[in-house]
Parts: structure tokens; C-alpha cells; sequence
């Protein structure tokens, strides 16, 4: 395992451990649930806008180590951003898992989720790792 890889390793581990974003929101705007019956994670996120920023988010469920720190992660990279922002940060997100995107000037958006490249070659965590990513898309494309 080469330094970056276990800098990333060391990431997803913290986030996965992190309390931080795992809370309820006081009058969240809207929440959307998650779940993936392969590996049975479950994810409940909630959001709150200011006009077009997202001002918060928060989640809660249980899951295995990599769907939890991909959430958490998601939740500290998307905070602040526009939705228009947030959808091509999604957007990005899943192409990198899919193999889809691998130009790392494209990447740099990511900011720490670029820390689960690599999943990509593990087939059964893929859906664990775009769980709350797919949550967070249908949450904001049901948003007006």
C-alpha cells in the first residue's frame, strides 16, 4: 500500500467513526431515505436550503464502515454548495466509482471523496459507497 492509499485508508476510517454529521436537523427542508438491501445500510438524510445553497445536512442509519464514511464525507464536501454545484459533484462522484471519469483535474472537485477511487475495484462495495450519493440526487432533483 503505497502512502496515499493509506492516507485515504486512514480518511475513510475516521469518517467512518465520526459522529459529526450523523445527527438529526432541527426543520429540515426535506429528507430522503437510502438503502441497500445488498449490504443493508440504511440512510436517512436531511436537508436544509438557503435559497439555492445547501446550508446543512445531516444523516442517520447504520451501515458498514465504507457507507457511513462516504455519507459523512458527501455531507462535508456538499455543505455550502449550490445545488447546481452539488449535482455535478454527485455527478463526478459516481462516474469516478463507475470508471466513467478518471481525468484528475476532474477529481480535484471531490475534495476528500476522492479518497474511495479505489472501490471501484471492489465490485461489492461500489452500492455501499454511492448510497448516499444516489440518496442526495434524488433528494435535490425533487427539490424545486
Amino acid at each position: 500500500m503505497d502512502n496515499l492509499d493509506s492516507v485515504y485508508t486512514d480518511l475513510i476510517m475516521e469518517h467512518s467513526m465520526a459522529s459529526h454529521n450523523k445527527r438529526k436537523l432541527e426543520h429540515p427542508d426535506k429528507c430522503e431515505m437510502g438503502h441497500n438491501p445488498s449490504c443493508g445500510d440504511e440512510i436517512e438524510l436531511e436537508i436544509k436550503m438557503n435559497g439555492d445553497v445547501i446550508e446543512d445536512l445531516a444523516f442517520t442509519g447504520h451501515g458498514c464502515a465504507i457507507s457511513q464514511a462516504s455519507t459523512s464525507i458527501m455531507i462535508d464536501t456538499l455543505i455550502g454548495k449550490t445545488k447546481k454545484e452539488a449535482l455535478e459533484i454527485i455527478d463526478t462522484f459516481i462516474g469516478m466509482i463507475k470508471r466513467e471519469i478518471k481525468d484528475d483535474s476532474e477529481l480535484e472537485k471531490l475534495e476528500d471523496a476522492i479518497a474511495f477511487k479505489n472501490v471501484s475495484n471492489m465490485p461489492a462495495r461500489v452500492k455501499c459507497a454511492v448510497l448516499a450519493w444516489h440518496t442526495i440526487k434524488d433528494l435535490l432533483d425533487k427539490e424545486k
